[in-house]
C-alpha cells in the first residue's frame, strides 16, 4: 500500500453493491407513451447499467422481415440457378455475363445480409452468409484459373481458330 492510500472496507462497499443490485434499475423499464405525429415504429428499451438511461432500439416491424425473407428468398434462387447455367462460359462475351451473375448472387446475399441483421432475423443471416460464401465459391471458380492461381489456365478472351489459307486451284 502506498502512502497516500487508506485502508478500505471492502465487505462495506461490497454491501453497499449489493443492496444496488437488489433495489432494481433507478430507472423505469416500461417504454414512453407514443408521441402525437412521431414515428409509429414501436421502441423497447434495452438492459443497461444502474443510473444510465435505458439505450433506445428499434424493432423491426413485419414488412421489414417479409422483405428480408423476400430478399433472401429470391437470392437463393439465383445461387442455386447458377449451377444450372444454360451457356458455355468458357470465355468471352458469355464468361462476362456469367460473372456479372455471380456478382448478382453476391449483392444478393450481402444485401440480405445487411437487411436480416437489422431485423435481427439469425437464421436469415446464416442463410445469407452462406449465400456469400456461394457467391465467392463460384467467382473463384471461374476467376482463378484465369489470373494463374490454378494448375490448369483458362482465358478471358477466346481466341480465333487459326484457319490455314485455303489454295484454290
Amino acid at each position: 500500500m502506498s502512502k497516500g492510500e487508506k485502508s478500505r472496507d471492502w465487505d462495506k462497499e461490497l454491501a453497499d453493491i449489493d443492496k444496488l443490485l437488489a433495489a432494481g434499475p433507478a430507472v423505469p423499464t416500461t417504454p414512453p407513451a407514443p408521441q402525437q405525429g412521431a414515428a409509429s415504429q414501436s421502441v423497447r428499451a434495452a438492459p443497461s447499467g444502474v443510473g444510465a438511461a435505458p439505450a433506445r432500439v428499434a424493432v423491426p416491424g413485419r414488412h421489414a422481415q417479409l422483405f428480408t425473407w423476400l430478399r433472401l428468398v429470391l437470392g437463393l434462387a439465383l445461387g442455386a440457378g447458377m449451377t444450372q447455367w444454360p451457356y458455355t462460359h468458357g470465355c468471352g462475351l458469355n464468361l462476362y455475363l456469367y460473372l456479372g451473375a455471380v456478382a448478382a448472387v453476391l449483392v444478393a446475399g450481402v444485401w440480405s445480409g445487411i437487411s436480416s441483421w437489422k431485423t435481427r432475423s439469425g437464421f436469415a443471416h446464416f442463410l445469407s452468409v452462406g449465400l456469400v460464401i456461394w457467391g465467392g465459391v463460384l467467382a473463384a471458380r471461374e476467376i482463378l484459373p484465369r489470373i494463374g492461381y490454378a494448375k490448369q489456365t483458362a482465358e478471358w478472351v477466346c481466341r480465333v481458330p487459326s484457319v490455314p489459307p485455303s489454295t484454290v486451284p
